[in-house]
């Protein structure tokens, strides 16, 4: 089974394609496409809305097989309106580069006294046809608890840059440092898809 996912960032097409290996679907991601990509609106106030946002654009222009996904990023202690929420990237109407969310982030905790507890918030839409439509944002497709520093790592990789700032917040580790990492979400995605298969009859 062919599905698109709705993303043009290669470092997670990369990450969906290894946690998803194991089953019988081909991922396609947007730059891969030999046709025009419409530009899809994130207007939702969480990110189960948003993934639905951009599910539909995409489903309504390609019309096969769809998935879309959004994440919010919130951190203890910050005021309301300072929660970045679904715009992790975008502040103040800016969509920032990845060197620029460093800074931002990493200023946000130095603020907080040099670190602050975050967590994101994980959702995902599939569309497979106009009587199939699944959603989802279980805690299990969610990340962990996690301290933001005011500190990056050296390692950066490109799509990820909060990733620099990640520490575990059992062992004070940055996670690029650990061996074994957070629990991966990408169990919680595969099991998501199994059970969608299995729905439409598709052996697994």
């Amino acid at each position: 089974m062919k599905i698109i996912y709705g993303t043009g960032n290669p470092a997670k097409l990369h990450y969906m394609r290894k946690g998803l290996a194991a089953l019988p679907i081909e991922i396609i991601g947007l730059s891969e496409l030999a046709t025009a990509v419409p530009e899809a609106e994130e207007t939702g106030n969480d990110p189960l809305a948003n993934a639905v946002c951009k599910a539909e654009a995409y489903y309504k222009a390609f019309r096969t097989p769809v998935f879309a996904c959004d994440s919010g990023l919130f951190i203890e202690g910050l005021a309301d309106a300072e929660q970045p929420g679904v715009h992790v990237r975008r502040i103040g109407g800016k969509r920032l580069s990845d060197d620029e969310m460093r800074a931002h982030y990493a200023g946000i905790a130095a603020r907080m006294g040099g670190q602050c507890v975050a967590r994101y918030r994980n959702a995902i839409c599939l569309i497979v046809d106009d009587k199939h439509i699944y959603r989802y944002d279980g805690n299990d497709i969610s990340g962990e608890r996690f301290i933001l520093s005011a500190v990056s790592h050296e390692k950066k990789v490109e799509g990820f840059p909060l990733d620099s700032l990640s520490v575990h917040i059992g062992t004070g580790e940055y996670y690029y440092d650990r061996e074994n990492t957070c629990v991966d979400e990408s169990f919680g995605f595969y099991r998501f898809f199994e059970n969608i298969l299995r729905d439409l009859g598709i052996g697994v």
